[in-house]
């Protein structure tokens, strides 16, 4: 399959998807940025605004396995990744796959967890694979994290540390719907949940393909210096703790490609890269306590580096 009808397959995901999600396009692109960069989402919302749905109406319309992982305080390492039961017949150890073990994972409230459990996804998210008692085992391709938390209620949560938000592509949040869109939510579910009647628009073989060609996106010398230079600002800012690390750098050129690939072009454009860089460094840039007490987000401190930075004056190929 070609570049173009790879591309216009992209479109019909979307599509299908929104047939779910009312009014959340930008969402949409956006999990479909990290699933195509072959990266990982945390989506931050109050509950009932469609996390859930979000996710499920991914799976469905690339045909993927999806697991869903409901995390509370007294989970165990062993109920994501899996456990070896002793088979009396056979008199040797049988290994029972936990949910992890899918394409799309679902990983709700994560930060209800123990830490000890939520490190449980950190091998898997980086590395594919999974080591359950003492054997590596590689996990499904493609293999899609996204995990939700709730930000209004802390009580009896675990924040995840600084380790674990870096493994994650994107973090962004839902917010609710407008009043048009509420409504038409309630239309669409008065007789039927429409996720029931999701079908899938294009196979797991083609994702693994689109997900080989954005890769192959064209990202300028200019713009990878530009990229470098975003990370090296939030370093240096004033209000900045701890800045973007070179892995970050990496994550915002990656995501960089896949939307490009998204939206049509095989290569990438600053304003590709200033879109994404609040979604890419926010999780990752800590702000010093006294910003925080002044008022300051990472978001509001981003939108100033980006402002701040010149813009290559070299246009990329194709323009």
């Amino acid at each position: 399959m070609n570049r173009e009808m790879m591309q216009k397959q992209v479109q019909k995901i979307i599509g299908n998807i929104e047939e779910v999600m009312i009014g959340k396009t930008n969402i949409t692109r956006l999990s479909l940025v990290a699933l195509l960069a072959e990266g990982h989402v945390l989506l931050e919302d109050v509950p009932g605004v469609g996390k859930t749905m979000m996710v499920r109406a991914l799976a469905k319309s690339v045909n993927a396995t999806f697991k869903r992982i409901q995390f509370t305080p007294d989970l165990l390492p062993s109920d994501v990744l899996g456990v070896s039961v002793y088979n009396q017949k056979d008199m040797e150890f049988i290994f029972r796959p936990g949910p992890i073990m899918g394409n799309i994972i679902l990983a709700d409230e994560i930060n209800r967890t123990s830490p000890k459990t939520q490190s449980a996804l950190l091998e898997g998210m980086e590395e594919k694979s999974v080591t359950v008692d003492g054997t590596t085992l590689q996990l499904n391709s493609p293999f899609f994290v996204m995990a939700t938390q709730n930000p209004i209620e802390y009580e009896g949560t675990y924040p995840l540390p600084e380790a674990q938000l870096d493994r994650f592509l994107l973090k962004m949040r839902m917010g609710y719907p407008d009043h048009s869109e509420e409504v038409e939510v309630l239309t669409r579910s008065q007789n039927h949940t429409p996720i029931e009647t999701l079908e899938p628009v294009v196979s797991l073989e083609t994702l693994i393909e689109m997900q080989k060609c954005v890769k192959e996106v064209y990202v300028e010398e200019g713009l990878k210096y530009y990229i470098v230079e975003l990370a090296r600002q939030t370093r240096e800012h004033e209000d900045v703790y701890l800045g973007a690390s070179p892995r970050a750098s990496i994550a915002l050129m990656k995501a960089a490609q896949a939307y490009a690939f998204i939206a049509g072009r095989d290569y990438v454009i600053p304003d590709d890269i200033q879109y994404l860089t609040p979604y890419v460094f926010s999780h990752r840039v800590i702000l010093k306590a006294e910003a925080k007490y002044q008022g300051a987000r990472s978001e509001d401190v981003l939108d100033q580096i980006i402002q701040n930075t010149d813009v290559p004056i070299k246009r990329t190929v194709g323009q």
